[in-house]
């Protein structure tokens, strides 16, 4: 918790935290989103613009290696979501507004970023229950996070916390600002309302064995997630040290310069290119593609174990 002291204190300047808004944890973010979102597109469109006969004449398992490359950075989006939020919670008595909007930024793209690979993954994810289910919980914590992060966002506003307090100071000031219902005032809970929605509609792609309307659904959520990815990146970008210009006096540049943690953000990026090798060297295998004929055995299969499993217990 914050102590009272240092909610009376308001400093001139405050340190730079390159780990959170480093010029190579926001890189390796962009790059992430932009290949997770460049790939989920082709999975997508692919089925559009070629007859998938033809096509799969051409070639059997048109898209493992993208399907698998995807899967990676869908898995790594959704962790990096969560872990940035628990961590800026944990540090929410020395992080100052400035360094947490950014991480709920970078929140929100990874967000973005992992339901743009479900609209392509979809059937993949209902091979298995299971796993269905434990990436269902993933997508709920990272929205409970998201939430609160707005509501401290959102307070800070209503507040008028000094950009140089610690956000944990929040709950410790009076309102005091006179432009409550002012556009940043409004942006948050429209992000947040935006939020609950995008994770209902995800639950229930995830979720629904009916298939109507599938293509549209993929195509529109494909632009809906890429604008929110497009979004994200251009105001984290914008307000960054390293790219743009802080709405806080720092007292060093520490966000620019490059360090052995922002290289490591950018060498993560090869791990999921590691299982492509493997696959093109047959060393891994994957299941192929699901298709139109089996998307409802699925579900069908999946209800007759279940159904085993009742009777037996």
């Amino acid at each position: 918790m914050v102590g009272q002291n240092s909610c009376s204190i308001i400093p001139d300047a405050v340190p730079s935290d390159a780990g959170i808004a480093g010029a190579g944890v926001l890189l390796a973010s962009a790059i992430t989103a932009g290949l997770a979102l460049g790939i989920s597109a082709s999975l997508v469109l692919q089925p559009l613009i070629w007859r998938p006969s033809s096509f799969t004449n051409q070639n059997p398992n048109p898209s493992v290696i993208r399907r698998k490359l995807l899967n990676g950075y869908s898995d790594q989006q959704i962790m990096v979501g969560i872990g940035l939020q628990s961590i800026g919670f944990v540090k929410s008595n020395s992080l100052v507004p400035y360094h947490f909007f950014l991480i709920w930024m970078l929140a929100l793209l990874s967000m973005a970023t992992h339901n743009a690979a479900l609209l392509a993954l979809v059937q993949d994810f209902k091979r298995d229950w299971v796993l269905r289910w434990m990436r269902q919980v993933l997508m709920f914590v990272n929205l409970a996070l998201s939430c609160v992060y707005g509501v401290y966002v959102l307070q800070s506003k209503v507040r008028d916390l000094p950009d140089t307090l610690p956000i944990g100071c929040v709950w410790k000031l009076e309102s005091t600002s006179s432009n409550v219902g002012g556009l940043d005032y409004v942006g948050t809970i429209v992000t947040i309302a935006g939020n609950c929605v995008v994770f209902g509609l995800a639950t229930w792609y995830l979720q629904s064995r009916n298939q109507r309307f599938y293509q549209i659904v993929q195509v529109v959520g494909l632009v809906l997630m890429s604008g929110i990815a497009i979004g994200a990146t251009a105001r984290a970008y914008l307000l960054s040290q390293a790219f743009g210009t802080p709405d806080v006096k720092l007292s060093d540049e520490g966000e620019k310069q490059w360090s052995f943690g922002q290289l490591l953000s950018l060498l993560m990026l090869i791990l999921p290119v590691i299982s492509v090798i493997e696959i093109m060297r047959g060393e891994i295998a994957v299941a192929p593609p699901v298709s139109d004929e089996d998307k409802q055995a699925l579900f069908d299969e999946e209800l007759t174990k279940n159904s085993r499993v009742g009777a037996g217990s």
